[in-house]
């Protein structure tokens, strides 16, 4: 017997779905049978990972759309998109994120402003302007990438990007209030520090710093941040809503700077 009840047929949207985590689970959802709209700004990078996910065969298929999350308009086109393509939405990851450094000396509204418009804003109305859908259908799982920065920890040079994720669990708790009586759930998932392409862009040896400090000794892979989301995209889930995971080895457990064993 199953464990879970199969996903087949299932539409689900992953924004910011080319890359890193957004990839992993775009994956992940694809090899369980599902219909998969990956959004991205770069098409390059989008068609890319779209030709890999339809490499792995099976029942699952995938495709993409060209849209930036901090236009206000692209919640409104990704809805349109998946139902032109697959007639439902079932799943919304709101995964899109950016994570630009500013202390706060430095920090111009500008840099505020874009970091809300895509991480926080953009989440808002991707959820909004899928809700139509899943309220006819009486069910909906929507998941969204927080993180252990600003929710739980800081790190300084990203109090903006603290703020915005802190703010998605604000949204999460009270739009789970709106959306509980249409059978739909609305959660969240708190990464910790996940080796992914964005590590590129940071300097120094950070991932070696940061291993430093994790209780398990390693960085996370976008594909253990991936199987708790698809756990909460599942029909076993339907009884866990304006609630978190966090998947981050431990990091956030220790109450003194780990010591070599």
């Amino acid at each position: 017997m199953a464990v879970f009840a199969p996903l087949t047929g299932r539409a689900a949207i992953v924004t910011g779905g080319s890359r890193g985590i957004g990839r992993g689970i775009a994956s992940l959802f694809v090899e369980a049978g599902m219909r998969v709209l990956l959004v991205a700004r770069d098409e390059e990078t989008a068609r890319t990972a779209v030709d890999e996910l339809r490499a792995l065969g099976g029942e699952g298929e995938a495709s993409y759309l060209i849209a930036d999350i901090g236009d206000p308009n692209t919640g409104r086109r990704l809805a349109e998109t998946a139902l032109d393509r697959y007639g439902r939405i079932d799943v919304l990851c709101c995964n899109a994120g950016i994570f630009p450094q500013a202390s706060l000396r430095e920090m111009t509204a500008s840099d505020v402003d874009e970091i809300v418009a895509v991480n926080l804003r953009g989440t808002m109305l991707s959820v909004a302007a899928c809700l139509p859908a899943m309220e006819q259908a009486g069910w909906g799982r929507i998941i969204l990438t927080s993180s252990i920065t600003g929710p739980i920890t800081g790190h300084a040079g990203w109090s903006h990007y603290g703020a915005t994720k802190a703010g998605q669990l604000g949204f999460m708790r009270t739009a789970a209030l709106e959306l509980a009586p249409h059978g739909i759930t609305i959660n969240a998932i708190l990464p910790g520090n996940i080796a992914t392409e964005g590590l590129d862009d940071v300097s120094g040896d950070y991932a070696g710093d940061v291993e430093r400090t994790i209780p398990l000794g390693r960085l996370g892979t976008v594909r253990e941040v991936a199987h708790a989301v698809l756990f909460l995209a599942t029909e076993e889930a339907a009884y866990i809503t304006g609630q978190t995971i966090v998947v981050d080895g431990g990091q956030v457990l220790p109450e003194w700077p780990l010591t070599p064993a």
